[in-house]
C-alpha cells in the first residue's frame, strides 16, 4: 500500500464509507484532533520514567482513540447503526467510560487529596500526561463543534472524552507520586512576582 495517493493535492479528502470533503471541514478537524490526542498519549507512553502499569492503561486508551477517530472519519450520510455493524466493529461504548471512571477512582485512592490547583509539571511522564490531557480537551472541543454544526456525534464519544482528560490528570499525579515528586500547587502570584 502506498503512503501517498495524490487524491488530496487539491485540498479534499475521502471520508470512510464514501464522500469527499475539504481538508478543513469540521469533521476532518475533529478526527485530526483525536489523532493529535492519540499522539500526545503516545508521547506520554514513551516517557522513560513511566511505569508499566500506566503504560498498560495508556495503550488501551490509544486503541480506543483509534476507534473514535475512525468513527468520526466516517461519512455522516450513512446510517450510524449500519456503519457500526458493517464497518466499525470496534467503537466506544458505555463500559469504556465506566472503565475510565474505575481507573480514576482506584488511582486516586493512593494520592493525597487535592486542596488546590496544581501546576502541570513534575516528572517527565507527568508533564507529558498533562500535555496529553490538554490535547484531549482540544479534541473534545472539536467534537462539540462538530455536533454544533449538525453533524452526528454519539454521546458515548463525548462522555468518553470528557472523562479522558480527568483520567489523564489523575495519571499525571500518579506518575509524580511514583517518581516521588510532589505536585506543585498554585496559590496565586506573590507580590514580588
Amino acid at each position: 500500500m502506498k503512503i501517498y495517493t495524490k487524491r488530496g493535492d487539491e485540498g479534499q479528502t475521502d471520508l470512510f464509507g464514501g464522500g469527499r470533503v475539504a481538508k478543513n471541514h469540521v469533521r476532518v478537524r475533529a478526527y485530526g484532533e483525536i489523532d493529535c490526542a492519540n499522539t500526545a498519549i503516545g508521547l506520554a507512553y514513551s516517557a522513560s520514567d513511566i511505569s508499566d502499569s500506566l503504560k498498560r492503561d495508556l495503550l488501551k486508551v490509544m486503541k480506543l482513540l483509534f476507534c473514535a477517530g475512525a468513527e468520526i472519519a466516517t461519512a455522516p450520510k450513512q446510517s450510524a447503526q449500519i456503519l457500526l455493524e458493517k464497518h466499525l466493529k470496534n467503537h466506544i461504548e458505555d463500559h469504556h467510560i465506566t472503565w475510565l471512571e474505575q481507573c480514576i477512582d482506584e488511582r486516586e485512592q493512593g494520592l493525597e487529596p487535592l486542596k488546590s490547583f496544581i501546576l502541570p509539571c513534575g516528572s517527565d511522564a507527568a508533564a507529558r500526561l498533562h500535555w496529553a490531557r490538554n490535547v484531549c480537551r482540544k479534541a473534545e472541543i472539536m467534537l462539540i463543534d462538530l455536533q454544533d454544526n449538525k453533524e452526528h456525534v454519539r454521546p458515548e464519544i463525548l462522555r468518553f472524552f470528557n472523562r479522558l482528560s480527568d483520567f489523564l490528570f489523575v495519571l499525571a499525579r500518579v506518575a509524580n507520586a511514583e517518581a516521588q515528586i510532589k505536585d506543585i500547587t498554585w496559590s496565586g502570584l506573590l507580590s514580588s512576582e
